[in-house]
């Protein structure tokens, strides 16, 4: 399984509000440097392609694309003192829902979470971020179409992460959504059906909007019930999709605390519901802050478990493209993923 990286990707840094107090941000390049370092050992490494911006304004709406582009810039050309930018006012509940025409207006209509910062150098690595996303899928189009009796896979080291970011939105740490991008770029290589399974801590909430009235990609998420954790109001068991995409949406929430055997129960159904979905191809969500040592997260998955975890993934005999969310214990973070892909790759 070829890994689509570049190091470009770890020059965004970001501040978030977290426990009321303006931090550094969770989500560090760090996390990408190790994961890379320990794939280097045992993997092909492939620089993404291009950005292809056509390809995310088909997820996200051309104009949030531009404010991306365009943010820091805007805010330099200010003359803001800040390192940053970050909104700090959104149209909550009984607020217009009106796209402001000033910098700080359009910071807070764009986000939806005070743990996403703008810097000199996020644009340039989100795009990236995307690009590895999108190489990804191609990959495995293309081997799909010279070897199609062989279920092709490629992981994609994707950061920062994306599975947050809605179609005009950023947030939990996501600018672009990279999930989301994949699964439009496998469609449109001619795979009808293609599934998005969310295995990160947290809902994907943002890929769940973006085809939540869509029948071509279905999407099921196992995270941390939203009673009681980020992002809260998204990713209960009764959002099963709208309009086209009724029925096409699954979650599956699990209390504070999840063990292994309650939660490798959950993802067995999760497959289950995936096969009886009929997907082309199938696009992973691979977070892997359901470690028992992540710092944001309660569950308790041992680093052991994801070899298993890759393989029962890799059941689905399907092609494949997985992507990298959240996973914040930096210590175990790379042999985790390394764990996740070894154990998918020795299946069959």
């Amino acid at each position: 399984m070829d890994v689509v990286y570049s190091p470009a990707q770890t020059l965004h840094h970001a501040f978030e509000l977290d426990g009321g107090q303006l931090v550094v941000s969770w989500e560090s390049p760090i996390r990408a440097v190790r994961v890379a370092e320990r794939l280097a050992e045992s993997h092909v490494m492939v620089e993404p392609d291009p950005f292809d911006r056509d390809l995310a304004e088909q997820v996200h709406d051309a104009e949030y694309v531009e404010f991306l582009t365009l943010c820091w810039d805007r805010w330099s050309a200010e003359g803001r003192g800040a390192t940053q930018a970050m909104g700090f006012t959104w149209p909550a509940t009984g607020l217009r829902d009106v796209r402001p025409g000033t910098l700080d207006g359009q910071l807070g209509y764009y986000s939806f979470a005070a743990d996403c910062s703008i810097g000199p150098d996020t644009w340039n690595s989100v795009a990236i971020s995307a690009a590895a996303a999108q190489t990804a899928a191609r990959l495995v189009a293309e081997r799909t179409e010279t070897e199609p009796d062989r279920p092709a896979a490629t992981f994609a080291l994707c950061r920062p992460p994306g599975h947050h970011a809605g179609r005009r939105q950023f947030g939990g740490y996501c600018y672009l959504n990279n999930a989301a991008i994949a699964a439009q770029a496998l469609r449109n290589r001619a795979f009808e059906r293609v599934a998005v399974l969310d295995i990160d801590y947290h809902h994907g909430n943002g890929t769940q909007s973006i085809f939540y009235e869509r029948a071509d990609v279905a999407f099921c998420s196992i995270h941390a019930d939203p009673v009681e954790e980020f992002p809260y109001f998204s990713g209960f068991a009764d959002e099963t999709g709208s309009d086209h995409g009724d029925g096409h949406n699954l979650n599956l929430p699990l209390p504070p605390g999840t063990g292994p055997s309650e939660w490798m129960a959950t993802l067995d159904r999760a497959i289950d519901w995936v096969r009886d979905h009929d997907p082309d191809a199938v696009v992973i969500s691979a977070g892997v802050d359901t470690h028992e040592n992540d710092p944001i997260s309660t569950f308790k998955l041992p680093t052991p478990v994801y070899p298993t975890i890759g393989t029962r993934l890799a059941s689905l005999a399907l092609p494949t493209v997985l992507v990298m969310e959240g996973g914040y214990a930096t210590d175990e973070l790379a042999e985790n993923v390394a764990g996740l892909l070894h154990g998918f790759e020795s299946f069959g």
